[in-house]
């Protein structure tokens, strides 16, 4: 740290005194993007967002040196079992079963890396299904528990970390984890230990993370003062249930791609979910998807029409859903096809022939989603 951050620092934390910060903020309308470790100082990161208290992401580029990222993924950027399986294959892991609520938490027991593996691959040949459930290998300690190859460098933006600190010099513990599941494995909704900031680099495939800043998850409270499980689950609109979820704004949601490191702040709540690699594990493309929303947002659209009375409609709409599910059902389409449109990879896909451009269609989604907004 220079001491010019220094300086800000402390003004800081004076003008806070013994207070914590006054009120409950919203989380801030997008998340950073820092493309380059040589233009990216700790002073910067400080000043900038450890500070401040707020989520920043890392480009791949700060993490293309680790020997995870060279080891542990095929060429096509799945996870390399069989290397993981020769290398630790006989190590002991902790697995936890998503299906299952225990608490706020999901169950754990403990298995053979070589076991969960082989779980894995049944899982996927299943089609991501599995009479043992959804597992996800959770809170491994390898780092600790074995002598490594050069899996991870520690960022200098993280290099003032109190608990390993501490951990380290009593040889007793740490909190670096090493996490792996399939499609669809997730971890339910909770803030890291003491509240402390927490950093998180994916090494293949994509994560979603759903994250509120400190205070916000006080109004997801439920009637009996716990908190949600899952911020996902259809109970938190239930007045009764959650009588002041409505006070939350949306968490702020951000999808980590291969080799990206995420920062998460201190007293910030999260869920995270592990998805889709496309075509990989889906068996359809960009192009194909494209053209799946296509179709089924223009059997929403007509739906609409024909409960708002506007104007005759063929027999491709299905007025059977009903104008409140067919809403839904066009504000979610309008949110994944903005996505897609965003993403770099779809960039890439000629649209040409298409017989409606993504972005025709999304600006007609987005008039139809103001339209029913008071339905």
């Amino acid at each position: 740290m220079d001491r010019e951050t220094r300086a800000l620092a402390e003004k800081h934390f004076r003008g806070l005194g013994a207070r914590l910060p006054d009120g409950v903020c919203g989380p801030p309308g997008r998340v950073d993007f820092i493309e380059k470790p040589d233009a990216f100082s700790y002073a910067d990161f400080f000043k900038g967002y450890l500070l401040p208290n707020v989520p920043c992401v890392f480009s791949s580029a700060f993490t293309e040196g680790w020997g995870s990222r060279k080891h542990w993924v095929t060429p096509d950027g799945k996870p390399d079992l069989d290397y993981l399986l020769r290398k630790y294959g006989d190590m002991v892991v902790p697995v936890a079963n998503c299906g299952v609520q225990e608490y706020n938490a999901n169950p754990k027991k403990h298995m053979p890396l070589r076991e969960y593996i082989s779980y894995w691959k049944e899982y996927i040949q299943g089609n991501y299904s599995s009479p043992k459930g959804c597992l996800y290998l959770k809170d491994w300690h390898l780092c600790r528990d074995t002598s490594v190859e050069d899996v991870y460098s520690l960022p200098v933006y993280f290099s003032s970390d109190w608990l390993n600190e501490y951990w380290d010099a009593i040889n007793v513990d740490d909190y670096r984890f090493i996490y792996m599941g399939p499609t669809g494995t997730w971890s339910p909704f909770h803030a890291d230990i003491f509240r402390s900031f927490s950093w998180s680099v994916n090494i293949c495939g994509r994560k979603k993370w759903l994250l509120f800043p400190p205070g916000q998850e006080e109004a997801l409270r439920d009637c009996h003062g716990s908190l949600p499980y899952d911020v996902t689950s259809p109970t938190l609109l239930d007045v009764r249930l959650h009588p002041a979820c409505a006070r939350c704004s949306p968490p702020l949601e951000v999808t980590q791609e291969a080799g990206e490191m995420l920062f998460v702040p201190s007293g910030w709540h999260h869920q995270v979910h592990n998805l889709v690699i496309m075509k990989s594990c889906t068996g359809i493309n960009y192009e194909e998807f494209y053209h799946f929303l296509k179709v089924i947002a223009e059997r929403r659209i007509l739906t609409l029409a024909k409960e708002m009375g506007a104007g005759t409609v063929g027999s491709v709409g299905d007025s059977r859903l009903g104008t409140q599910q067919a809403a839904f059902d066009v504000s979610r389409i309008t949110e994944v096809l903005a996505s897609l449109v965003a993403n770099p990879d779809f960039q890439k896909v000629d649209t040409s022939t298409f017989s409606l451009q993504p972005e025709e269609l999304l600006q007609q989604l987005e008039e139809v989603v103001t339209a029913t907004a008071a339905l």
